[in-house]
């Protein structure tokens, strides 16, 4: 049973992704949102490959991105990016379902930090991405 403060979490992400053209493009589909939690999935499509052959960094970072931003903001405050970092452990090809759960280490009075994984359908750990926000006092929904 969802809390008041999960309902939340999820209202703001639905109005967050009825807004972002770019995770729409993805394909990005929100599995699961918790106050300072989003877990969401991206199937790999042609047009995201590099010249080597195999997905694109950015697409990868580009997912964990997004994961970051539904569980930074979800307690409708609206917090930016003021540091990303991802480490790349295995290629990603195409046809790949990709799952990027973010979840939340540190939430402070200004900053919080989060944990993204991204795995694969073959559940094999393909990249680790560090976020860090700031938050503003701003608000993304009216409640």
């Amino acid at each position: 049973m969802s809390n008041d403060k999960d309902q939340l979490a999820n209202s703001v992400v639905a109005h967050m992704m009825e807004h972002d053209l770019f995770s729409q493009w993805l394909g990005i589909e929100v599995l699961e949102v918790k106050e300072g939690y989003s877990k969401i999935k991206m199937t790999v499509r042609k047009e995201m490959i590099n010249g080597f052959g195999i997905v694109h960094g950015g697409i990868a970072f580009s997912l964990a991105d997004s994961a970051f931003a539904f569980a930074c903001n979800n307690r409708n405050e609206l917090s930016v990016a003021l540091d990303t970092s991802i480490n790349f452990l295995k290629p990603v090809h195409v046809d790949d379902l990709l799952i990027a759960e973010a979840k939340e280490l540190h939430n402070g009075k200004s900053t919080g930090l989060y944990h993204i994984t991204i795995t694969n359908q073959k559940e094999h750990l393909i990249a680790q991405f560090k976020g860090l926000c700031y938050r503003t006092d701003k608000k993304l929904i009216s409640i």
